[in-house]
């Protein structure tokens, strides 16, 4: 008798296969699987791209704000520091720029705020304690272009400014006339040297001279980023 016929468990080991398959997960499988994670992967990329695009939106917004509340801050004292010299018109708009003379610590300065190219800008020049002084800067300031020394931009995007003075009862474009006045002589005394803030008053027109009347208020209308911004600023008492 041969070997292996003396051997049945060999002989059947031999010829029924192994009915166990090896562990582990095929290669469709393994793609599949990196699919369905590549796809989670691109919805969760997109909704946290979504969310810090909101912040980013809601941090410029708060930004903007909050230099938009500076800003009319500043207009509102600068306004309420008006102060009349008799050397050159305490406020003047001319449909582009709105000048005013205010007090400051040293004198008298000149204070310009004007509308080009989409930007609405701050311009003050130095403090002034002469009238020919002031004078001089009042005439410079009438061929600025905006880009002179000084200049501060407040808002970008700014469009469509007017201005209107509050007089007699009503409001009413600030380039339109007012009434006039006229001026009265300073008391002559024998007082020490005037303040600061009434030197730059030494080279103003003799009395009687009419001038226009200051207004009581200012209103301020003007386009930012397409809204519409009106606020509404009383002068100080030494500029009503």
């Amino acid at each position: 008798m041969s070997r292996g016929a003396s051997n049945p468990s060999y002989s059947r080991s031999l010829a029924s296969p192994n009915p166990r398959r090896a562990s582990g997960f095929t290669l469709v499988e393994v793609l599949v699987a990196l699919l369905a994670m590549a796809i989670l992967a691109s919805f969760a990329w997109r909704g946290l791209d979504g969310v810090m695009a909101a912040r980013d939106a809601n941090r410029e917004a708060i930004d903007r704000t909050t230099r938009l509340a500076t800003v009319l801050v500043q207009w509102e004292q600068d306004l309420q520091a008006v102060h009349d010299t008799g050397v050159v018109p305490a406020i003047a708009f001319d449909g582009q720029s709105l000048r005013l003379t205010r007090r400051v610590d040293g004198g008298v300065a000149l204070v310009v705020w004007s509308l080009r190219g989409g930007r609405w800008q701050r311009w003050v020049g130095r403090p002034q304690q002469r009238g020919g002084l002031l004078q001089q800067g009042w005439m410079a300031s009438q061929q600025f272009m905006g880009d002179e020394p000084g200049q501060v931009t407040a808002a970008d995007q700014a469009s469509d400014w007017q201005i209107y003075f509050w007089r007699g009862s009503d409001w009413s474009n600030a380039q339109s006339s007012g009434d006039l006045v006229q001026d009265t002589p300073p008391p002559v005394t024998s007082a020490p040297a005037a303040s600061p803030a009434s030197a730059a008053s030494a080279a103003a027109p003799a009395a009687g001279n009419p001038r226009e009347e200051l207004p009581r208020a200012v209103r301020l209308v003007i386009t930012l980023r397409g809204g519409k911004l009106t606020r509404d600023i009383a002068l100080g008492p030494t500029g009503s």
